[in-house]
């Protein structure tokens, strides 16, 4: 399962209930995407949630693709975001609240960090398969991040 699986929205039943509808928790859900980011909807939002979405949605779903917001490139957007948070120094729990701050999203830490311990993992897994397939600069690349997420 994704990590873009366990971001919910923080303040999920107020939404819902701004929208008179009941949406899906997860914030990269299909239907929240749609619901969230639908104009006539968007305005149903108090101020501060309608920011935190319009921000999410100009970091995150800003591309040109015909099936944006389905494509994708939201969800690598956000786990980029998530990986500088972490390049930054923060921990799993300063990761949660600096997400509940820019965008009202949230989710445990736990959850933020085995994807943190994945991504390690992964970038060692890179940094190996470059040495033995003799690409010393894709492995020091690897290896330079993989220093960065684990400090």
């Amino acid at each position: 399962m994704a990590i873009t699986d366990k971001i919910y929205l923080k303040n999920h039943r107020q939404i819902a209930s701004q929208l008179e509808t009941s949406i899906p928790k997860s914030a990269f859900s299909g239907a929240t995407l749609d619901l969230l980011f639908q104009g006539e909807n968007l305005a149903q939002l108090n101020e501060t949630t309608q920011e935190r979405v319009l921000d999410f949605a100009t970091d995150f779903l800003d591309c040109d693709c015909q099936s944006n917001p389905h494509c994708g490139h939201p969800e690598e957007k956000f786990i980029r975001y998530l990986l500088e948070l972490r390049e930054q120094g923060l921990g799993p729990d300063a990761i949660v609240d600096v997400m509940g701050d820019d965008y009202m999203l949230y989710a445990y830490s736990g959850d933020i960090l085995s994807f943190l311990d994945d991504s390690v993992r992964t970038l060692e897994a890179v940094e190996s398969l470059a040495d033995v397939d003799g690409h010393p600069e894709a492995a020091e690349q690897a290896r330079t991040k993989r220093h960065q997420l684990s400090r």
